[in-house]
């Protein structure tokens, strides 16, 4: 039974589907009722989310609050809800972001309340549905479920260009699904011929080791079963991330998105794909895993590197900012991909920090388009002087993008490069140019748009922030500070589930590679054990059993 002898992630979850009900009960002319009943069940599903951290055994990296019965039994389909170190931050970052989305919306938003609101809570659930789901069937109703309200947000309450921005966020994550649904569909069959049990639950898919013999070659390169199935659901991950070269939706979807659909975007949705990457690629296929790195890394620091230099030719303070999520996402693969326990739990970190410092930014943005009704660089200078409150939080949150010590952005890269530099210090060199790129282009935007002679007439009668404005960012602020300052809690309850995965991944690597005897020396390790040793913390197993992911329904 669940710990807190409920189903806990179920209200979590559903909460914000509640609200759209009553939401459709009111009047549309009552806009103060439906704002305030949109905040009433966003800051439901937060505060409800905050008995999952106080409850959390960090001890272990069993699945807990686990929900599970059989929902579709011919198909082999459960309902099957569950949380473990690796979601559990990303479940507190999507509740906390629902409520700020709200409340930035609250004068900017003025037609179609109704729908806008509607849309925003089933986003939520479509959201927290992906971070619960135990089951392929159940994780991809979710995946896809999120995809709608997303497109409606951009396509009516976005900026110039929305129609053609919504429609390729669209298609771009539509066509990495159906071929993420290609590899569900192959696992699924496989487990079903090995094992006579058809079933979506990824806890048994993955006690089933997918063939890693090689059944065709392309361009010299051997490809297994195994790899197509992982190539399947990377292609999905990628353009989610997105990673190099997959990211040109996300420039346009962010400049036209409002400023809510633009903080819920990079706050959470570019999350599910490094989030698939960790629960699903890497425990599911660790040879494919460990056959990909290369190419992963390279794809990586591409991205970092391309993404900043990008940034520093943006006229557009909101594509800037856009561009500055494919650098920063950058580091969350590449940490993820060193398969060291401090690569993966900063890359972890990091996903939860890009949320809180590039959602503060386009708050940020936000804020001064309502006023300016432009996003042009060009048009701002001296903002400080009408602005101070304005500049004092922008600055905090841009020094915290940075990468600031004292600042949740420092932990995360830190780790990154800690983890990159123990296997490959060419990895950590070439990553570094991205800190140094992402503190030119930062300082630079805040230069231009904060300091210098207020020249500009139309910026001379600028209001500074209003109480309901600051609420959005100093909550944000906040948790910078805290992560920063003290990221122990955060890193705590992350580290059981990721020795897990590890576990399995190198354990599996250890079977693969054997060790070569040499008389004169003694047992000498292989090439692929040498790079593999700095993730190991104890001695290589001959033939140890394939690991699977465990769930302890007591939780």
């Amino acid at each position: 039974m669940n710990v807190l002898q409920f189903p806990v992630l179920s209200l979590i979850a559903y909460l914000p589907l509640l609200g759209v009900l009553l939401i459709f009960l009111i009047p549309k002319e009552s806009k103060g009722g439906i704002r305030w009943t949109a905040l009433a069940f966003t800051l439901a599903g937060f505060v409800a989310s905050l008995w999952l951290p106080a409850h959390f055994d960090a001890a272990t990296s069993d699945m807990q609050f686990v929900e599970r019965f059989n929902w579709i039994p011919a198909l082999g389909v459960t309902y099957f809800f569950g949380l473990d170190g690796v979601s559990i931050w990303l479940v507190m970052l999507t509740t906390f972001l629902s409520v700020i989305g709200v409340v930035c919306s609250w004068e900017s938003i003025t037609e179609r309340l109704k729908e806008y609101y509607a849309f925003l809570l089933i986003l939520e659930t479509g959201m927290l549905g992906v971070f619960f789901s135990l089951d392929f069937f159940l994780f991809y109703i979710f995946w896809e479920v999120m995809l709608v309200p997303m497109y409606f947000l951009i396509g009516v309450w976005g900026s110039d260009r929305r129609l053609y921005s919504a429609i390729k966020f669209f298609l771009y994550t539509l066509f990495g699904s159906v071929i993420m649904l290609l590899g569900i569909l192959a696992v699924y069959f496989y487990h079903g011929a090995q094992t006579e049990v058809y079933t979506f639950d990824v806890l048994r898919l993955m006690q089933v080791s997918y063939p890693s013999t090689p059944i065709f070659s392309l361009l010299g390169v051997p490809f297994s079963f195994q790899d197509l199935v992982w190539l399947s659901f990377f292609l999905s991950f990628a353009i989610k991330v997105p990673l190099f070269p997959f990211h040109t939706w996300l420039p346009d979807a962010h400049t036209d998105a409002p400023t809510a659909g633009s903080v819920i975007l990079a706050g959470v949705l570019l999350k599910m794909g490094t989030y698939g990457f960790i629960r699903f690629n890497l425990p599911m296929f660790p040879e494919s895993t460990k056959h990909f790195v290369p190419m992963i890394i390279i794809l990586s620091i591409v991205s970092i590197i391309y993404g900043a230099m990008v940034c520093m030719v943006q006229p557009d303070m909101k594509r800037l900012i856009a561009y500055s999520s494919v650098s920063h996402m950058g580091f969350v693969m590449l940490g993820m991909f060193a398969l060291n326990t401090q690569g993966v739990q900063g890359s972890i970190l990091q996903m939860v920090n890009h949320g809180l410092s590039t959602g503060a930014l386009f708050l940020i943005v936000g804020l001064i388009y309502d006023r300016r009704h432009t996003r042009l660089i060009s048009e701002l200078g001296g903002l400080s002087k009408q602005m101070p409150v304005y500049a004092t939080l922008f600055a905090i949150i841009m020094l915290s993008s940075m990468g600031l010590p004292g600042l949740n952005g420092f932990i995360g890269e830190f780790l990154i490069l800690l983890g990159a530099f123990k296997v490959n210090y060419a990895w950590a060199a070439f990553a570094v140019t991205g800190i140094i790129l992402g503190a030119a282009y930062m300082l630079w935007l805040y230069q231009r748009t904060m300091f210098g002679a207020l020249e500009n007439p139309k910026n001379a009668n600028l209001k500074d922030l209003s109480p309901r404005e600051m609420s959005t960012l100093i909550p944000i602020v906040i948790m910078c500070f805290w992560i920063g300052l003290y990221p122990s809690p955060f890193l705590s309850r992350t580290e059981a589930s990721v020795k897990n995965i590890l576990t399995r991944v190198n354990k599996v690597q250890a079977v693969a590679a054997k060790p070569v005897l040499s008389r004169a020396e003694g047992p000498v390790l292989s090439p692929v054990e040498a790079c593999a040793e700095p993730c190991r913390s104890g001695p290589i197993p001959t033939r140890p059993p394939v690991a699977a992911l465990p769930v302890r329904e007591s939780r």
